[in-house]
Parts: structure tokens; sequence; C-alpha cells
């Protein structure tokens, strides 16, 4: 039998879970499908959840673990009277009304809504080589605003060629030694005016026809074996950090065909957290690829909550 809710938040990063405690502390019994722990694109908690600390998240001086931050989101929107499910939608649809989404492989919905909230992140593009996994959050990054600072004097490393990498070894000149820039060919693929800021800052370094092969380190990052793309020669990048920017993929497979989407897949919003389809809000980095913070998309996730639940009160629900 379906179980019927005002809001339903899918997701449970920082954007769902601040839409959660907004949602319940006005009383609307939210429920919140948090994502299954043993998947890469729907864990609970979200990236956060595989962040060691987190500095620049306001009202912790001292700094705080990612996964504290997370578990005190939660508690604090339990605490209000939210309701969470840790499974992920199987299924959702949001051609007719109330809402409805599967949890299971049931006929019948296992949940109506008369709003939905989208909260599913989106993932960073990984190298998939050996080490990787092992040592994110060890001396590997994909966030350079949010680890930079703990790279201050650090020979280190970016792999990639767009404009996202250019910007983040920009920004890490700031506070590293040097920065290599690994890419698989010869030229880059990022816009002029960024190829040219890169060309000319004195501590960005350049590993052309690189591909990376393996991550090196056994606590922490100690290197980067590289291979020549044109002859095949191995050689080790000693660097003490990596950043992979190679960029990232918004987790919208379950609305792709109900929600207008930018080319880049992300959830088109506006003006707030509105969505395409009337009652269905979208907060985070599944409709922000621009500044994918966790302070941003806790923002986003307090816009969606008041924005559903202005959107109930207008329709007389």
């Amino acid at each position: 039998m379906s179980q019927h809710t005002r809001v339903l938040i899918i997701g449970s990063g920082p954007s769902g879970l601040t839409a959660a405690i907004y949602s319940a502390r006005a009383q609307l019994s939210p429920i919140v499908i948090e994502g299954e722990p043993s998947s890469t694109t729907d864990q609970p908690g979200g990236q956060l959840m595989v962040t060691t600390e987190v500095e620049n998240f306001p009202g912790f001086p001292d700094g705080i673990m990612g996964p504290e931050l997370m578990a005190n989101m939660r508690a604090q929107a339990l605490r209000f009277g939210a309701r969470m499910e840790v499974t992920k939608v199987q299924k959702l649809d949001l051609g007719q009304r109330p809402f409805r989404a599967w949890l299971t492989d049931d006929v019948e919905p296992s949940i109506t809504a008369d709003t939905v909230i989208i909260a599913t992140g989106a993932r960073s593009l990984m190298l998939d080589v050996p080490g990787e996994a092992r040592l994110l959050s060890h001396g590997l990054s994909t966030c350079a605003t949010c680890d930079g600072f703990f790279f201050r004097g650090h020979d280190i490393a970016v792999v990639g060629g767009g404009d996202s990498a250019l910007e983040e070894a920009i920004f890490l000149t700031r506070f590293a030694n040097t920065v290599t820039l690994v890419h698989r060919r010869d030229s880059l693929r990022a816009s002029k005016i960024m190829q040219d800021r890169a060309l000319a800052n004195p501590k960005i370094r350049f590993a052309w026809n690189s591909q990376v092969t393996e991550v090196l380190g056994d606590e922490k990052v100690s290197g980067l074996a590289l291979r020549d793309t044109l002859t095949g020669d191995s050689r080790v990048l000693d660097v003490t950090g990596v950043f992979i920017a190679i960029g990232h993929v918004p987790n919208t497979d379950i609305v792709a065909e109900h929600l207008e989407r930018h080319d880049n897949g992300y959830i088109v919003t506006g003006p707030g957290s509105f969505t395409s389809v009337d009652g269905v809000f979208a907060a985070g980095d599944v409709q922000d690829h621009e500044y994918r913070q966790a302070i941003t998309s806790a923002g986003s996730g307090c816009m969606a909550a008041i924005d559903a639940e202005r959107w109930l009160e207008a329709q007389g629900m």
C-alpha cells in the first residue's frame, strides 16, 4: 500500500537534508529517499561522505569531517520530523498527480507525493585507474576550491585539459609550489583566454601526451604513473597531490524523460528552484554546474523547501 507525503525529497546530500530540515520545520512531514550505501551515484550523504576535513562550511572555525557534517544535518532533519528511507528510487512518474515513486519492483507505487524535490547531486568523472579510489581524500581530490588549502607548498598535478582543469590549476597556484597539468594530447580543449592564462603562469607546468595509469602511494599520494600516448614510454611524476578535473555528470537518470535539462544534462531551474514540471523542484549539484559547493547546495535546498511550501499553499494543499 502506498504512503502519501506532501513533500518527497530524493537525495540526502547538503541540498536534500537542508530541504528536509526546512520542510519538516514547516510541518510538511517530508519523506527523504537517502540512497543506497553500496551505490556510487546514490550514496546516502552525497559526496561529503568521501570527504575528509571540510574547512569552508560556515559555523565550524576548526573545520569538520565531511561524514560528521552530514550526520549532523541528518539528525537535525530527524529532530523536526523528517522520515528517512535508506534506499533509492527505482522509478519516478512526474506525469500525473499526485506524483508517484517506486522503491521496489511492485506494480503499485511505494510513495505518492504532492511535491517532489530532486536533490540527487552529481558525480565527478574519474580515471578508473589503480590507486584512485583508495587514495581519494588522501591526497587525491576532485575539488580545488574545497581542498586546495591543504596543499600549500606542495608539488601537485591536475588531470584534464578543459576550462575546468585550467581554472583549477590556476586556482591551485595560490597554494602549491608547482602545478603540473597532465593531458592526453599536445593541445588543450580549454578556451583561448584560459589557455593564455595557464601558459603565462610560471607555477604551471605541462605533461603533454600523458595518460595516468596509476595513482601511487600507500597511505597518501606520492606520485602518478604516466604513459606517453605517442611512444608508450612510462615514467613517474613526483607529486604529493592530484586533482581530477575531467568533468562532472549530474545524476538525472530518473527524471531524464520528465524534466527539461541543459545540454550538459543538468536540470533547468528558474525562477528559484522551479523545474519544467509544476510542483517539482530541484536543488544542489543536480542543477548547479557552476559552483558545486556544499554551502551553495545547502542554500538551494533551503530555496527548494520554501518554494515547495509556498506552492502547496497556493494550491490549497
